[in-house]
């Protein structure tokens, strides 16, 4: 796309405060107008940088784009990724600045003294991360998946992905055409998937954590009895005895889906302590609303 630097515009006011372009006034340009085309690859790391339909920003899907490092690894560390406790942005933003690490697999090769470095008396610290660190590489395919920051690649479909593809290569190997057929997976997500694994510092990646020991295999297996099959939970409230999480796990272990919204779809709310606007909804709907021990009578 072909835009020129210089050129007066006429904006209208798009819902209640966004400007909107609706058009150029040619007839004010005077020749000190330059033109400038978006590029196609990103000029930090040399990655493709795409602009998808209907959207206005140009993102490189370089993994190892220096210029996306920090948040990277902050999304890679975090709790529904590789869940690597310690890591946090303060301490992500030191490691950089020392240059300890340079991509996110430098994570894997970090020493007790690097760790230790970083905070005075930090030996209690650095072993803590260690072992998080540690802890992190036997994590289930569904969370590397997440950890990449594939773009429309949250953790419900990280896990349906790792569920249709039981290791990363074949996952790596998986055409536009598989893609599309699976579960939640649609044309534009797809072709993002497709785009992101043919990168070459994907490629690179991904071998580097193969060579620091990071699994690359799904590693929970799905029930023979699929009870909940089809089935859609919405969990509320606070839970005594499960976390969102550990509930989310069981159901899917029987077949079933969680999802965060309520609608006609759904066909229970799991209701807690103190559940708010999404019990309401329930109840409006008609949906069927159980109580922690009748989830537990459930999946007995």
């Amino acid at each position: 796309m072909i835009f020129v630097f210089g050129d007066r515009v006429i904006i209208q006011k798009a819902g209640d405060v966004i400007p909107e372009v609706v058009g150029v006034v040619k007839e004010k340009r005077d020749g000190t107008q330059k033109i400038f085309e978006i590029p196609k690859q990103c000029p930090v790391c040399g990655a493709q940088a795409v602009r998808e339909e209907g959207e206005a920003v140009v993102r490189c899907i370089g993994i190892e784009c220096p210029a996306k490092l920090y948040r990277s690894i902050i999304h890679f560390a975090s709790k529904e990724a590789m869940d690597i406790d310690g890591l946090g942005e303060a301490i992500i933003a030191e490691l950089i600045e020392k240059k300890l690490i340079s991509n996110i697999a430098d994570i894997y090769k970090l020493t007790f003294e690097d760790i230790a470095s970083l905070k005075k008396n930090g030996k209690k610290f650095a072993q803590n991360m260690m072992n998080a660190i540690e802890k992190s590489k036997h994590k289930d395919l569904y969370c590397l998946i997440n950890s990449l920051g594939i773009r429309h690649v949250g953790i419900k479909l990280a896990k349906t992905l790792a569920k249709y593809y039981k290791t990363m290569e074949q996952l790596e190997n998986a055409s536009y055409e598989e893609l599309c057929i699976i579960d939640d997976v649609g044309e534009i997500t797809a072709q993002t998937i497709s785009e992101f694994f043919k990168q070459e510092q994907t490629k690179d990646l991904l071998t580097k954590l193969k060579q620091v020991g990071v699994n690359m295999k799904a590693l929970k297996k799905q029930s023979e009895d699929a009870r909940f099959d089809g089935k859609v939970f919405v969990l509320t409230g606070s839970l005594e005895h499960y976390t969102r999480e550990e509930a989310s796990q069981i159901i899917e272990y029987f077949g079933g889906k969680t999802s965060s919204s309520v609608s006609k779809k759904t066909d229970y709310v799991l209701a807690g302590e103190e559940a708010g606007s999404k019990l309401k909804k329930a109840q409006e709907l008609g949906v069927t609303i159980i109580s922690e021990e009748e989830f537990k009578n459930m999946t007995k």
